[in-house]
């Protein structure tokens, strides 16, 4: 039998690092996230996955092969969806995860035989749809075989005749005949059956026959005579179950006592009395019981649980196709991204990107492709740290914000924005934005910022991703300047993919200063393209314009001189 596996961590001992909710929010996956399902439990698990990041190349290549099986494969993904209703059944109310809360009873045991038989059914669906489907990534290969071989070396068909046979000869079961021993103090000692029935006992007839033979001395029965040819059998007379055989005894035929439900529900006495008989019967079959289900434990062996963990892994994979399919539709372009490997790179954090834009852009239900401004970017080591400047809301929170979207969906396997994406993966992504007023009360805005820099700045690494919007801009120019400069040549220092948006435009003027000594990163300056003072939302990599666009903002909103003065 081939170990368990995965469709989402096929090496669990990778080291993932967790995303903090702050970072999620920044690059705006929370709310798009929150698009792509209408269930609340699915949102989480797909919002728990995203948040776990590994570096790992060999992780986000697998994990893009899948999504674009899944993608590819409209007719299974559709088959995979009707069993998923099935199977989470199984998951979140299946006897088995169950087992160690109670004595096995008679009622375990009609849904274990249940539960076996949609488990077979279900493995046997997952077989053929797998089967007919064009699929090529490591993760559903190893699916394909894992399920073959779970089938073929099961005993299934063998299990599958049994469970058949079993239910069918149950299923005509409507009543049965117990003879109950009685003690000196007329408490129960023994009981046993005398005839399995195919037609129900009414209501009036267990009530009323069981007052008239009690009721008085005459009534009493003489002896253990009955008519007919009826013989006493205690459900404890079980005899030897032989390997892989069903016990050839009636094992549900207890149920039809266990049910007696009959007497009025109103009459607390009468329903205490049934509830004793319960108890004793309970007491009685719970060794037969758990010998017939330790015989079906041996058939599956408990793989059940192994097919059923891997149902919010398909789930995951089919919402987020089912949501990029309902975007290409409306003519947006979505590309696989292509991990690079660090042979691929002598080990430079390259990115290769065109044709991207931001996700939240689309939000809008009536967005076109016209309508949103796409974008290039790249990343190496003459431009690790790019310094973008520009005009107030002119796009550079939102071109920030696009490239941690980027990394946040291409290393969870999903399809990306844009015509190519071709990245190194990284092992974090550090966000560093404005914070609320109530987290700055204790330190002060300045005091504060520097204090969460610091604690990325010692968390990031060479493999790390840093969005910084608008970092150390609530005091003075020349105060945040000062503390901007240096912590960009610390960033260049340790080497981590950076984009700093930021007003100060000194900052990109200089530098050269900033890329002075023997860092290996270098950083660049990019900015927001202004036509004739009109923000186009494009970004490119050119030395920065200046003033922050103020002679812009000024006549937009007419505080120049000559508007205000005429």
């Amino acid at each position: 039998m081939a170990s368990k596996i995965s469709l989402l961590f096929p090496d669990r001992d990778l080291d993932y690092k967790r995303l903090s909710d702050v970072t999620v929010h920044d690059i705006g996956m929370d709310s798009i996230v929150a698009r792509i399902s209408e269930k609340p439990g699915e949102q989480t698990y797909i919002m728990n996955v995203m948040k776990l990041v590994s570096d790992d190349p060999e992780n986000a290549a697998y994990r893009a092969d899948v999504f674009e099986d899944i993608c590819n494969n409209p007719g299974m993904r559709k088959d995979i969806t009707e069993i998923l209703d099935r199977i989470n059944f199984l998951r979140e109310f299946g006897s088995f995860k169950h087992d160690h809360d109670h004595e096995p009873q008679v009622w375990d045991l009609l849904h274990r035989l249940g539960e076996i038989d949609d488990y077979i059914k279900s493995i046997e669906a997952i077989e053929k749809c797998l089967d007919g489907a064009d699929i090529h990534s490591k993760g559903l290969l190893r699916l394909k075989s894992y399920v073959e071989d779970l089938y073929n070396n099961n005993g299934f068909e063998e299990l599958k005749k049994d469970i058949s046979k079993l239910r069918a000869d149950t299923s005509n079961l409507k009543s049965v005949t117990v003879g109950i021993n009685l003690n000196s103090r007329f408490e129960a000692e023994g009981i046993g059956i005398i005839s399995i029935n195919n037609k129900s006992f009414s209501k009036s007839g267990v009530v009323s026959n069981f007052i008239d033979k009690v009721s008085g001395k005459d009534n009493i029965k003489d002896g253990n005579d009955w008519n007919g040819d009826y013989n006493f059998r205690e459900f404890t007379a079980v005899g030897p179950l032989e390997n892989r055989t069903i016990p050839v005894i009636p094992p549900l035929s207890p149920m039809a006592l266990m049910s007696i439900k009959y007497i009025s529900e109103n009459d607390d006495q009468i329903r205490s009395v049934t509830n004793y008989m319960d108890n004793i019967t309970e007491k009685m079959l719970s060794k037969t019981v758990k010998h017939l289900r330790d015989v079906l434990a041996r058939y599956t062996t408990l793989t059940i649980t192994d097919i059923t963990d891997l149902m919010p892994e398909f789930t995951y994979y089919i919402r987020w196709a089912e949501y990029i399919e309902s975007l290409k539709d409306r003519g947006f372009k979505f590309c696989k991204p292509k991990v690079l490997f660090p042979q691929d790179t002598d080990g430079v954090p390259i990115v290769r990107a065109s044709g991207i834009f931001n996700m939240k852009l689309l939000e809008n239900a009536d967005a076109t492709p016209g309508d949103v401004v796409v974008n290039d970017i790249s990343f190496d080591d003459d431009k690790t740290v790019y310094i973008l400047t520009g005009a107030n809301r002119g796009g550079k929170t939102t071109i920030t914000q696009a490239v941690g979207q980027l990394f946040y969906m291409a290393q969870g396997g999903i399809s990306v924005t844009g015509d190519k994406f071709e990245y190194v993966p990284c092992d974090r992504i550090f966000t560093h934005f404005p914070a609320d007023e109530d987290k700055t009360l204790d330190l002060g805005r300045l005091g504060e910022e520097c204090k969460r820099f610091r604690e990325i700045y010692e968390e990031a690494t060479d493999k790390s991703l840093l969005l910084l919007n608008e970092t150390f801009s609530t005091t003075s120019f020349e105060e945040g300047y000062f503390i901007a400069r240096d912590c960009t040549r610390a960033i260049l220092g340790k080497g981590a993919r950076t984009i700093y948006n930021t007003h100060m435009h000194k900052l990109a003027m200089d530098i050269d200063e900033i890329n002075e000594g023997d860092n290996k990163a270098r950083a660049a300056s990019l900015i927001v393209v202004s036509q004739e003072g009109k923000r186009s939302y494009e970004v490119k990599v050119a030395p920065p314009v200046g003033l922050s666009y103020a002679e812009d903002i000024a006549k937009k909103y007419g505080v120049t001189y000559k508007q205000l003065t005429t």
